[in-house]
């Protein structure tokens, strides 16, 4: 998933829970603007972080799963010299 995607989903879906919350108050939606930009700075700023603890995640993955099978690989190789 791109970088630009994810921030930019989780920016409206920030704008939308704004939205949400004035409307629940029954509120003008345009009343004021900066707390839809903070609400979707701060959702953006969600966004960047999901998407960078994914991609360290990823990598995460890999090596374990680059360890395990050098593991058992070993283990083979080891049962068949026995």
């Amino acid at each position: 998933m791109a970088i630009i995607g994810t921030i930019a989903g989780f920016s409206l879906f920030g704008l939308a829970s704004r939205f949400g919350q004035l409307a629940i108050q029954k509120r003008n939606l345009m009343d004021n603007l900066g707390g839809h930009v903070l609400a979707m700075g701060a959702f953006g700023f969600a966004g960047y972080w999901v998407h960078q603890w994914d991609e360290r995640a990823a990598v995460m993955l890999a090596r374990k799963r680059a360890e395990i099978t050098e593991r058992r690989e070993r283990k083979l190789a080891h049962a068949d010299a026995a």
